[in-house]
């Protein structure tokens, strides 16, 4: 018992010294691709909801003699629109809780179990807040 309770302090003590391990430079540049990462979603969403007002205006001068189809799908293609930019927007919030967390020391350790997460985890998904076993739990579920 005492030498689990010796490993699990040298796990804890190891886990909170890797996070103050990660240099400084490489905090900046982890959170200058975050940033830029935030900032092209958000010129995206952008873009998504300027087209979207574009295209209800569009719909709206041109739906006299629609029947009942037309207007579904019209309704459904507006629904699809807005479920896309709202998409972004979720995209958005993420990245910017990740960039919330490097600056609190957080960033790259799993918020349900407090192990790292893999490199090549965060490289393919940066806004990543769980280990891939974690992540695999909750997809389970």
């Amino acid at each position: 018992m005492t030498k689990a309770t010796g490993t699990r302090s040298a796990a804890t003590s190891g886990k909170s010294t890797g996070k103050r391990t990660r240099s400084a430079a490489e905090t900046e540049k982890i959170r200058v691709a975050l940033v830029e990462r935030r900032d092209e979603l958000q010129t995206e969403y952008d873009v998504s909801i300027t087209e979207i007002t574009i295209l209800q205006r569009d719909r709206l001068a041109d739906s006299a003699g629609d029947d009942q189809a037309d207007t579904g799908t019209k309704t459904f293609e507006r629904e699809q629109e807005i479920t896309l930019a709202n998409n972004l927007l979720e995209r958005i919030t993420q990245v910017e809780r990740a960039i919330d967390r490097l600056g609190e020391g957080n960033y790259g350790w799993c918020e349900r179990c407090g192990n790292p997460i893999p490199v090549e985890r965060l490289a393919a998904f940066p806004s990543a807040t769980l280990c891939v076993s974690c992540k695999q739990l909750e997809e389970r579920r």
